[in-house]
């Protein structure tokens, strides 16, 4: 008897141990300094007091005269399940500039080494009108071009062209580290980038470690590539994800088409080099405790400004 009181007070302290332990290491989770954001908005109110910014500002990339519209950002229960919910970027054009509009979500500028992922959905076809336009369906951070050939200029891109461009025929996803460049129309840049052939329609969680002086990509738990040297980001970036048409792309139709590409979750947390396989794990743990946004990722002091013109 005396035996097994022993053994229950052994076990009951070893599990209070565990306990504690768990505990410590959730708190000490929650005072990680991340980024996560699980989409779920009702209203365009709610996305911006988290720090996003939805583009209505003209100008590159994408087709001169586009407009980029707020109305093009919409907030919705994921079709595939109706317990999650996600943001969708569409995008539309009949074949003119006045016509044709595009979209971009950003978020502020304070992000720079650390893991970046991100859920998106990618389309193949549009879901009205003919196919055939080129275009970009992106996530990618990006740090303003102080001057052409800016040397502290950063980007790091995750970018599907359903229907080709940039010299490559049919559909292609890019991953490009921008050392700099000088924009039109004395174009010139200076990038590394990996190209991946085939349909890439549907989900897919992409993964970019900033970290060790290297640029690693991830595509769906894989490894996609790895960029380094010169062209490690050297400033401040923000997040952002965008939807245009490639100018002179687009087919030879007066009908209006539109493409979309969704947005399920994002997460960024500075300092490591998180795998795909962690990153799913944490998500999957906030995601169990129900914390729909949290920003903890101090911004620069002083703040940086953020436009979303870029």
């Amino acid at each position: 008897m005396h035996t097994n009181k022993t053994l229950i007070f052994a076990l009951t302290f070893v599990t209070l141990l565990l306990n504690i332990s768990g505990a410590t290491a959730q708190n000490t989770r929650k005072l990680i300094p991340i980024l996560f954001d699980d989409f779920s908005y009702t209203n365009q109110a709610q996305l911006k007091k988290n720090g996003w910014i939805v583009r209505t500002v003209d100008g590159w990339p994408g087709v001169p005269g586009a407009k980029w519209l707020a109305t093009n950002v919409t907030l919705l229960k994921d079709p595939a399940n109706p317990l999650n919910r996600i943001l969708r970027m569409t995008s539309s054009t009949d074949g003119t500039p006045a016509n044709t509009t595009q979209t971009q979500i950003c978020q502020q500028r304070k992000f720079f080494e650390g893991t970046y992922a991100a859920r998106v959905r990618f389309s193949d076809a549009p879901v009205s009108g003919p196919d055939g336009d080129q275009l970009v369906q992106s996530f990618y951070t990006i740090s303003p071009l102080k001057a052409p050939m800016d040397l502290d200029y950063s980007e790091l891109d995750w970018e599907y062209l359903p229907n080709g461009g940039w010299g490559i025929d049919g559909p292609t996803l890019y991953s490009t580290t921008w050392e700099t460049f000088s924009p039109e129309p004395n174009w010139k840049k200076d990038n590394v980038f990996q190209t991946m052939n085939g349909n890439q329609g549907g989900w897919h969680t992409l993964v970019t470690q900033v970290h060790g002086g290297k640029v690693t990509y991830f595509l769906d738990g894989k490894l996609f590539v790895e960029h380094s040297g010169e062209y490690y980001p050297e400033d401040t970036m923000s997040i952002n994800f965008n939807l245009w048409f490639i100018r002179d792309g687009m087919i030879a139709s007066k009908e209006m088409r539109k493409y979309e590409e969704d947005i399920d979750w994002v997460y960024f947390e500075p300092g490591v080099g998180r795998t795909p396989g962690e990153i799913e794990t944490i998500v999957a743990d906030l995601r169990r405790q129900s914390i729909k946004f949290v920003d903890r990722v101090p911004p620069k002091v002083p703040a940086l400004e953020s436009p979303c013109n870029f």
